[in-house]
């Protein structure tokens, strides 16, 4: 029985991981973009937390393929979903639209946060502005 090669033939395959896990080299764009999503989130809570206290957050790679009849994009970056019955208020992110938007990670961070706060602010009924008040612009630094 032949022993499993670790490597091509050539010697030249995949050795091992590219660096440690504590670097955020080895973070997957999933997982960086599942913490900017987060950090939205957070930064919501700590002026909203009595209102958000029941919202579920998801993220999805990509939006289903018929865009809501009210979406004035055809590609939606974000959906909120109300109460419906015993299922709590719910908001998806789509990751790969926002990616493509983006022009580096800063700029995703701000795109994610804008989208998170119109679909938060959707839900509650109130101004996105009202919401965060850096809604728009460049995210601040906390």
């Amino acid at each position: 029985m032949p022993i499993p090669r670790r490597r091509d033939r050539h010697g030249r395959g995949l050795r091992g991981p590219l660096g440690p896990s504590s670097v955020p080299l080895s973070r997957s764009r999933g997982e960086v973009f599942d913490g900017l999503v987060l950090d939205a989130v957070e930064h919501l809570e700590r002026r909203w937390e009595d209102r958000m206290r029941d919202i579920e957050i998801g993220v999805e790679n990509v939006p289903p393929v018929e865009a809501p009849p009210d979406s004035p994009d055809p590609v939606p970056l974000g959906r909120a979903f109300p109460r419906v019955g015993d299922l709590p208020p719910r908001i998806v992110v789509y990751r790969r639209p926002l990616e493509t938007r983006a022009l580096d990670r800063r700029d995703l961070a701000d795109l994610v946060q804008d989208v998170v706060t119109e679909q938060v602010a959707e839900l509650l009924g109130v101004d996105p502005g009202t919401l965060d008040p850096g809604y728009g612009g460049p995210a601040e630094e906390d």
